[in-house]
């Protein structure tokens, strides 16, 4: 089967299509044939060298975090999903190393949600990653409806999906972004507060106490602690990033990890229209250095989707 791997790390070219055996699912798990797979920041990390400090050393790492694409077999015991089964799914990728860029994939069936009815595979390929990073760290930050939240790059994969559901969960949330995103952020139901050095000046002005959690995507860092209330919670998406405690603010950050059933809910609110997916493009797994190279120039607003 074709799948994406990086044998030597450098530039974009170091991703390329080459031939590994296909995979045979094990008790529990499912064999996925894959019709899309998003490409992430940590996609381009890996191919980069950036990880390797923190990566087992071997012949090659097959790339990819997520997938859409339909049911090809399942293993011993598994009842919840059959062949020809439309799904979505998330790898733990540093966990298993087990790249979801390929023509075919297995993973665990509690990995594994039937896909939404709703939007295109390739469309439903942008959804595991980013929402369940975006769901997980609303539950580590566990603000109350009515609270105030202020969401940094809410027009980004993460972010964007952070607004969403935080505006479905009743808060009230502050979405930091260009100005070329107003639209998108207020259209999302939050209030937008233009990026730069004054930010935390303009969320003082909207919440003059201070809001009471930040979701920092954007790794802004320490200077958006100034923008909420002591004692609080603020959560990124990058350990090395977080900015030391203070005020007795709490600092976190959000490892995504699989999960059927939260992925599964994401699906329902994307099919009642309650979570918008945004696609960006999609092209050839042949094309992966194309797709590194658009999504490390930045600007994307949606997911870059490799089709296999």
């Amino acid at each position: 089967m074709r799948a994406v791997i990086v044998e030597s790390f450098g530039e974009p070219e170091a991703a390329k299509v080459s031939e590994l055996p296909l995979p045979e699912p094990g008790a529990g798990e499912v064999r996925i044939r894959v019709t899309g797979a998003a490409v992430h920041p940590a996609d381009l990390l890996t191919r980069s060298g950036a990880l390797a400090g923190v990566l087992p050393e071997q012949p090659h790492y097959r790339l990819g975090w997520d997938l859409a694409g339909t049911v090809d077999a399942v293993g011993e015991g598994v009842t919840s999903f059959r062949a020809g089964d439309r799904v979505v799914g998330l790898s733990d990728w540093f966990a298993a190393l087990n790249g979801t860029q390929a023509e075919y994939v297995v993973l665990p069936a509690g990995s594994v949600a039937a896909a939404p009815s709703s939007v295109p595979a390739e469309t439903a390929a942008t959804l595991p990653l980013n929402g369940l990073t975006a769901l997980q760290a609303l539950d580590l930050l566990g603000l109350d409806r009515g609270q105030t939240l202020l969401v940094t790059g809410a027009a980004g994969g993460v972010g964007g999906f952070a607004v969403q559901l935080a505006v479905g969960r009743g808060l009230r949330v502050l979405g930091l972004a260009g100005s070329q995103d107003k639209e998108f952020v207020t259209g999302a139901g939050a209030e937008w507060i233009e990026r730069g050095d004054d930010a935390a000046d303009h969320v003082r002005a909207a919440v003059p106490g201070g809001v009471d959690g930040v979701f920092d995507t954007a790794l802004i860092g320490a200077p958006a602690l100034a923008a909420f209330r002591d004692g609080l919670v603020f959560v990124n998406v990058f350990p090395p990033a977080a900015p030391a405690a203070e005020r007795g603010v709490r600092v976190d950050s959000v490892g995504v990890q699989s999960n059927g059933a939260q992925l599964a809910e994401l699906v329902r609110l994307v099919d009642e229209g309650a979570l918008t997916l945004r696609l960006a493009a999609t092209l050839p797994a042949e094309e992966v250095p194309a797709a590194h190279t658009r999504l490390g120039a930045g600007g994307s607003r949606g997911g870059i989707v490799l089709t296999f």
